[in-house]
């Protein structure tokens, strides 16, 4: 049942278009094995680690079923910590966001106030840990009478963590009529009792990752207190960095906060994450092909399929909470004929992430200390040379593409409820432009820019002085700046 591309697996336009904007090009081996048999609504036991990709391989078919127009809960995910219930959350929220399906997270530690406002909202999909799950249902704040797919995470981590019962409670309270998919990295007497007590004669996949190349890869961590990363990650930055490095949260609001304390210390950097637009990200990931800045801070998803020679640094300022996460992000670096540094900060809370990754990937990873005071002087000028070489890079490519862009002024912008989506579909419905013709797009209250690139700019404007925007007229007409 193994299919090798998204186009093939009957996914939606709103499912496929989402996979796109998140950088998917084709399904990794565990979400080609896994796929078809959830949509297809069968019971499926998945052995392995399971590689890049395991959280969207359920993720994907399970936003596919959802009906949106239902206020109902229809998928439950049962996960072994807080720090997973958010990711996956992040994870399905960014695969399911244009199909309008919403996700949310239950655990420990959180108000319950807060988790019930949010289950009361239309929720299609709830992920949590058993403990916090089972509360939610006793309290008559989930509703499961109407869930059709129950994914158990990790299972065998939630048995060494003493949850089994737990989540048996959970299976109990469930609709008969439910399927169920359960991933595990080993199979032990109690995980197989779990799955011949209440799955439907499942199949077992057993699913061999990809490691990466170790001899072009360099791999160290950092013993630090969490106050002290920022701090850590700086001298590192500077001493370590040759060209390019990409630095890695395990949230969006992580990559922000990151990337603004980065900017206070003049270095050249941007964000990427599954918030953003297409546009907007198609257009970082080609700035830093063109070495127009020299570091990106980004989240696992968004760096999804990032294939650039000159990235040398990888660091995971958080350690990734997925294990399997590890190899996909310092697999970004040495490429091509580059070597490749990675490099984790690892506080007290993560050191048991780094023993599960080490365990994973089968050796020790090199603790390593921050080289002396004068080396990471002397890095930190050459750090800064090469960001000045890298933005004279940046204008000399501006010049270059300057007379191909033209900035269009249209009269129209948010108090007409115009939105970037309804200036990409105006423009795109000119014969003479493709949605490759369209760049930056900036829409203000009274009015909007739209950059037309490729030369284009000129001939919108000679013979179009006006547009339709949600049915009313806009004028247009050659931006003054």
């Amino acid at each position: 049942m193994k299919i090798d591309k998204f186009d093939n697996m009957n996914l939606s336009e709103e499912i496929l278009k989402a996979l796109k904007n998140l950088g998917f090009e084709k399904p990794s081996e565990v979400q080609q094995e896994v796929i078809p048999y959830i949509l297809d609504k069968k019971d499926l036991v998945v052995k392995s680690q399971t590689g890049s990709g395991k959280t969207a391989s359920f993720g994907i078919p399970l936003c596919e079923l959802v009906n949106v127009e239902e206020n109902k809960v229809k998928a439950l995910i049962l996960v072994p910590t807080r720090e997973l219930a958010i990711q996956v959350k992040e994870d399905i929220s960014n695969i399911g966001r244009l199909k309008k399906v919403r996700c949310a997270a239950i655990f420990g530690k959180q108000p319950f106030n807060e988790q019930i406002r949010e289950l009361k909202q239309r929720v299609h999909i709830v992920c949590g840990t058993p403990g916090r799950v089972i509360d939610h249902i006793e309290r008559g704040n989930l509703d499961i009478n109407d869930i059709d797919f129950v994914i158990i995470d990790e299972a065998d981590k939630m048995l060494n963590m003493g949850f089994i019962d737990q989540i048996t409670d959970v299976l109990d309270k469930l609709p008969q009529s439910k399927n169920t998919a359960l991933f595990s990295a080993t199979i032990p007497k109690e995980i197989e009792g779990l799955y011949s007590n209440y799955m439907n004669n499942p199949t077992v996949l057993n699913i061999k990752s990809k490691v990466f190349n170790r001899d072009k890869i360099s791999e160290k961590y950092f013993n630090v207190d969490r106050e002290e990363k920022f701090k850590y990650l700086l001298k590192s930055l500077y001493a370590f960095t040759d060209e390019s490095a990409i630095i890695f949260c395990n949230t969006k609001d992580s990559v922000r906060n990151l990337s603004s304390l980065l900017k206070k210390e003049k270095i050249s950097v941007k964000e990427l994450h599954g918030d953003m637009d297409q546009k907007d990200r198609l257009a970082t990931m080609e700035n830093f092909k063109n070495k127009e800045f020299k570091v990106l801070v980004a989240t696992d998803v968004a760096a999804r399929g990032i294939h650039i020679n000159h990235i040398t640094n990888v660091f995971n300022y958080e350690v990734p909470i997925e294990k399997e996460s590890y190899v996909h992000r310092i697999g970004r670096s040495g490429r091509g004929d580059k070597k490749g540094l990675a490099i984790s900060l690892v506080s007290k809370g993560e050191r048991r992430f780094l023993n599960e990754i080490e365990e994973y990937i089968n050796y020790s990873i090199e603790e390593a200390n921050l080289p002396e005071y004068e080396e990471i002087i002397e890095g930190r000028k050459r750090f800064f040379e090469s960001q000045k070489n890298d933005y004279n890079n940046k204008i000399n490519v501006k010049k270059n593409i300057h007379n191909e862009v033209t900035k269009i002024h249209i009269t129209a912008g948010k108090k007409k409820k115009i939105r970037n989506i309804d200036i990409v579909g105006a423009f795109s419905n000119l014969e003479e432009l493709t949605g490759e013709d369209i760049g930056i797009i900036d829409v203000q209250d009274g009015h909007s820019f739209v950059d037309i690139l490729n030369g284009k700019g000129n001939l919108i404007l000679k013979r179009y002085k006006e547009i339709r925007l949600k049915g009313k007229v806009a004028k247009l007409s050659k931006a003054k700046n």
